[in-house]
């Protein structure tokens, strides 16, 4: 999977068990894309503090999903839901298909 990504998935199921400031900090680097410098100069702290604040959230989002393995369950849930509606499709099964696309939305 492409680290971006992973990385936006873990930020979906666990960034809320980060601390506001990791938040803050994780969201303008990882996912809107600022770089180190300004975000530290934004926020009065060296990039080095930036940079080591975003692998230390990293690490704690990966740390998170080795133990609940929630992307992974939620990843394998999406695959299967595909292939239901792959399959309804082929037999032209419109409940089945309606019902597949109803939970896929919902993920």
């Amino acid at each position: 999977m492409e680290k971006f990504v992973e990385q936006a998935l873990l930020y979906d199921f666990y960034g809320e068990l980060l601390t506001t400031r990791q938040q803050q900090v994780y969201e303008s680097v990882v996912l809107e894309d600022y770089s180190l410098s300004e975000v530290a100069e934004d926020l009065g702290i060296s990039r080095q503090g930036v940079h080591d604040m975003i692998k230390r959230c990293n690490k704690t989002l990966e740390e998170y999903e080795d133990k609940l393995h929630l992307v992974e369950k939620f990843l394998n849930i999406r695959r299967q839901v595909q292939e239901i509606r792959k399959l309804a499709g082929e037999y032209q099964a419109e409940d089945i298909a309606a019902i597949s696309n109803e939970i896929l939305e919902e993920l």
